[in-house]
């Protein structure tokens, strides 16, 4: 099995309201951005990796690949005006052999050799797997309401959660899959690369991922983030 990761972080970051691209700040250390990378240089079942920056943060990044020493990542391309079209510009560079492609989201560094190969096993046996983890908050649709020039949110309804869950990265498929998806998507807008299957009518099946998985999009996140961090720090070492 030949697998190519795509690690995205072309994003601009603008909800983050930092002066340092957020792939690059740094959470014990290390650039959030390494730490993803770093495990899937790690795992086994991958073969290559293609990182997607953007003009912004590509200079700073190839620097830092070159100082961990990523030997893996085989380049670091330009990404698109949307992330599907970062992701395209990362599978047009994967190598011939590629059978399974992982997209992971490089604001997400707390990924591990589990959430990896219960991802790869997956897609192998599916053709596409989303790792993603149950819903806890009370969700509720709610609407928009002008009252004397004012406008209010409304609660519609109470959404069943039960069938809710909080999709994550990575992402696994079969690269034919997930080549011919984006390929004929067009000006389809989606929000993740699952969305692209799923409207080409393809099943995705869910892989438990983990709360501590989380996505740095806001400076809260950074918080959240270093202390998941530090408390993965004190684990190891009991």
């Amino acid at each position: 099995m030949f697998a190519t990761a795509i690690v995205v972080a072309a994003g601009k970051g603008k909800r983050f309201n930092s002066k340092v691209p957020k792939p690059l700040v740094k959470i014990g250390g290390k650039p959030i951005v390494i730490h993803s990378l770093d495990a899937l240089n790690r795992h086994s079942a991958i073969r290559e990796i293609i990182v997607v920056a953007n003009p912004l943060n590509v200079r700073a990044i190839i620097a830092e690949i070159k100082q961990y020493g990523l030997k893996k990542i085989i380049c670091v391309t330009l990404g698109g005006n949307r992330r599907q079209d970062s992701v395209y510009n990362g599978l047009k560079l994967i190598h011939p052999q590629t059978d399974l492609v992982l997209v992971h989201d490089a604001a997400r560094p707390f990924i591990d050799k589990n959430i990896i190969s219960a991802s790869l096993k997956a897609a192998v046996s599916s053709g596409a797997a989303v790792v993603g983890v149950p819903v806890k908050a009370t969700i509720k649709k709610v609407k928009s309401k002008k009252e004397k020039g004012k406008s209010k949110l409304l609660v519609e309804k109470t959404i069943d959660r039960d069938s809710l869950w909080e999709i994550q990265t990575p992402q696994a498929f079969k690269a034919s899959l997930l080549l011919e998806a984006h390929r004929k998507s067009g000006s389809c807008e989606v929000t993740d690369d699952a969305m692209l299957i799923e409207k080409a009518g393809g099943k995705v099946v869910i892989v438990p991922g983990s709360y501590h998985n989380i996505k740095i999009t806001t400076q809260e996140d950074l918080v959240i983030a270093k202390a998941i961090l530090k408390s993965k720090k004190v684990k190891a070492k009991r």
